[in-house]
């Protein structure tokens, strides 16, 4: 049988995709053990139903699948607190790695991969940055050196859903540029492992093998069949620069599409504030001080400043101080002043002492607070700013 739809909640089955063609025991057996009560087959591509049947449901079939893919997506998409969607973020986040680790799994065994495959992961991920766009952008930066590869393609397809409602695209286009983010990077699944996880410095020759991966990842997803331009773009030319000195085609200015300047942007600010088998992450203020130092040259200027907006000059997870002396993290972006977010007062410089934690709101009538300067963690000591604002 082809499955069509595997009824509930994606969080609730064990597979990255919900369209495909049963031909392991293996896979119903999974199905059978998830709890999924019933699916939806599609009878002109499996080899179950007679043509006489066939042709008796075919005339009723497509509104009752309409009917049930509304009921599927009609989740809770309001506005959530921090504390609400940092729940559901987590759990999409472990799904997300997972689906994410399949993807690239498949693509080793020499299988073609088939984008549409993967949009419910990625219609998980647009709810939950609407419902709260710093829960699970902020969560997908915390992953450790070894899970990089496979959860940087789940921060950045978060960063362009949230990147292309700040700039104003349609609704579908935003879903598309999700899915681009999520799979620019496919082609990294065919680099060599040492290479691809080295702890130091690439030679030159392990630079070029690296740099292969735009044009991999490209080839793969027009074998799959199922890419748009717009995904197949961001795949090729996330890694161009606006003044034309990026790869592999050094495109430049007007030649790079609007989402690929898009994707540009949202890969180097996870790369840099992750941590990454090489190199620790650095601090997500100070990540947006160097990008705007470069950005004249690598971003488009227009794209970047929608960035900043989107993620907030002082993103989740920064440490600032404030007027007071006081230390705190930045706990949530104000949707009132990009200077003056939520924040999590943890430490007083003045008596070098740790203090009892207090959440304020910089951007609340009559707040006399405000951040004077981003600081440095390592420089103070402070080894559990994470577990500050998440908590």
């Amino acid at each position: 049988m082809h499955l069509h739809e595997l009824c509930g909640s994606w969080m609730e089955h064990p597979f990255w995709r919900s369209k495909f063609t049963l031909n392991d025991p293996e896979d119903i057996r999974r199905i059978l053990e998830s709890g999924i009560a019933e699916v939806w087959i599609d009878t002109d591509k499996g080899l179950d139903v007679p043509g006489k049947i066939r042709a008796e449901v075919e005339e009723s079939v497509t509104d009752v699948l309409m009917e049930a893919e509304i009921a599927q997506h009609g989740r809770a998409t309001g506005p959530a607190s921090m504390s609400e969607e940092l729940q559901r973020a987590a759990m999409i986040c472990a799904k997300a790695k997972q689906a994410v680790v399949s993807m690239f799994q498949e693509v080793r065994m020499g299988n073609a991969i088939s984008a549409e495959a993967a949009g419910d992961l990625v219609e998980e991920i647009s709810s939950s940055v609407l419902r709260n766009p710093g829960a699970l952008i902020s969560l997908a930066r915390l992953k450790t050196a070894d899970d990089y590869t496979y959860m940087h393609s789940v921060a950045v397809c978060a960063l362009m859903v949230s990147l292309g409602r700040q700039l104003g695209l349609e609704e579908k286009d935003v879903r598309e540029a999700g899915m681009a983010g999520l799979m620019h990077d496919l082609g990294k699944a065919l680099m060599p492992m040492d290479v691809l996880n080295k702890p130091g410095k690439l030679t030159d020759d392990e630079f070029r093998i690296i740099k292969s991966h735009p044009v991999e990842g490209h080839r793969l997803l027009v074998e799959g069949k199922t890419a748009s331009d717009i995904v197949l773009d961001v795949c090729l030319h996330h890694h161009e620069k606006v003044d034309g000195s990026g790869y592999p085609d050094r495109l430049g200015g007007d030649r790079i599409s609007l989402v690929a300047k898009m994707g540009a942007v949202c890969d180097v600010y996870d790369a840099i504030t992750s941590n990454r088998p090489y190199k620790a992450g650095w601090d997500p203020a100070e990540s947006i001080r160097k990008m705007t130092e470069w950005s004249k040259g690598h971003f488009d200027e227009r794209v970047f400043q929608a960035f900043i907006k989107s993620i907030g000059i002082y993103p989740v997870g920064s440490l600032v101080k404030l007027g007071s002396g006081r230390l705190a993290v930045v706990a949530e972006q104000s949707d009132k002043s990009l200077l003056a977010p939520r924040v999590k007062v943890f430490f007083s410089t003045k008596s070098q002492t740790y203090i009892v934690p207090e959440l304020i709101d910089l951007s609340r009538p009559g707040t006399t607070e405000k951040i004077v300067s981003r600081e440095d963690a390592a420089q103070w000591g402070i080894r559990n700013l994470d577990e500050l604002w998440l908590s």
